[in-house]
């Protein structure tokens, strides 16, 4: 009778016990997900993504106001070089025709039986070297001297012309990469604030959304603050001009719009974008950025503000509202929200501004 031996156990190694390994892995980390009790990291309540979201709307916000400023000076950088190479064209114009009057005369000279020396030198590739010697100078009558001196002030001042376009070039590539460096800034920030809202359960955006009206002073109600006016309501307090009550005037109307970060109207807008539009509409030009814009005009205290008064918010200038009147202003609050009323106290108050 055989004897009865328990089964020799070989010992794992190599692939088969990579595998086992990451079996057994897998099935704890089964049993821990149907328990519940597993240490990985739990999907984010709405408090905590409304707070992370804020935070990268903010940092967005400032990206944009970055990227509104390199756009507002690639703009005027590219503009500049167009108009310096339109006077260089109008100068090369000039140059070639004074060449042209000189070959004339060179034609002219020859044919009578040789080139007079003051046509050889403006004509020569080297004029400078050639006008050095005295005696050229001496046989060159008026006429010929004074075209000879005013081709080489043209070459001159083309040649400075030339030099002038290349480092306005350069500051516009410059400007260019600035302009993309923000760009991906803003567009990385918003879009991990979109993936972060996209996690939300249905009950958890109900939550989100009653922590946003609450910290944005839910007293008044998120749809009475983004439903669209036409005009101020009644009783509301007076612009102090004209100017200042056609941009509050735009800025009612504006209400409802969509926020679009580097829009400036007329059916979407940032935060100052949408004061660059309103003001404008009143014929008042302003600067493109917050930063630009709170030294475009009169400095006045919180105390003194009035409707069309502009007011900004956090220590770099990042955000800007206008003041309508009783504690109010209107702004393009972030990509979550539209343009819409507010109270002017939900924001850390930086300063205010009247332009008008």
């Amino acid at each position: 009778m055989a004897a009865h031996r328990k089964p020799r156990q070989r010992s794992l190694s190599g692939h088969t016990a990579r595998t086992a390994a990451t079996l057994a892995l897998a099935g704890a980390a089964s049993v821990t997900a149907l328990d519940g009790s597993g240490h990985a990291d739990p999907r984010p309540g709405p408090a905590e993504v409304k707070s992370r979201v804020d935070a990268l709307y903010r940092e967005a916000e400032i990206a944009t106001e970055k990227y509104n400023g390199a756009k507002e000076k690639a703009e005027k950088a590219e503009e500049s070089l167009g108009e310096l190479r339109d006077e260089a064209a109008r100068k090369a114009e000039k140059l070639n025709a004074a060449r042209n009057s000189l070959g004339s005369y060179a034609t002219a000279q020859y044919r009578a039986g040789g080139i007079d020396p003051s046509v050889q030198l403006a004509l020569s590739s080297d004029p400078d070297q050639f006008l050095d010697r005295a005696s050229l100078a001496d046989r060159a009558g008026s006429r010929q001297a004074a075209a000879i001196g005013g081709v080489r002030k043209r070459l001159r001042e083309f040649d400075q012309l030339r030099t002038e376009a290349d480092d306005r070039l350069a500051t516009l590539r410059a400007r260019q990469a600035d302009l993309k460096k923000h760009k991906k800034t803003v567009t990385g920030k918003l879009g991990e604030a979109k993936r972060l809202l996209a996690r939300l359960t249905e009950e958890q955006r109900v939550e989100f959304a009653k922590l946003a009206d609450e910290d944005q002073g839910g007293h008044s109600g998120r749809a009475d603050r983004s439903k669209a006016r036409a005009t101020p309501p009644s009783g509301a307090a007076k612009a102090p001009n004209a100017r200042a009550a056609t941009a509050v005037s735009y800025a009612y109307k504006a209400i409802g719009s969509p926020y679009v970060w580097g829009a400036t109207g007329p059916s979407a807008f940032d935060c100052s974008g949408l004061i660059q539009a309103a003001y404008r509409s009143a014929g008042v030009s302003l600067p493109r950025t917050t930063y630009a814009q709170i030294a475009a005009g009169e400095r006045i205290p919180r105390s003194a503000l009035r409707p069309g008064d502009l007011v900004f918010f956090y220590s770099g200038i990042t955000h800007v509202g206008m003041y309508v009147g009783n504690g109010q202003m209107i702004h393009a609050p972030n990509p979550s929200a539209p343009v819409r009323l507010d109270p002017i106290d939900q924001m850390p108050f930086a300063g205010a501004t009247r332009v008008a």
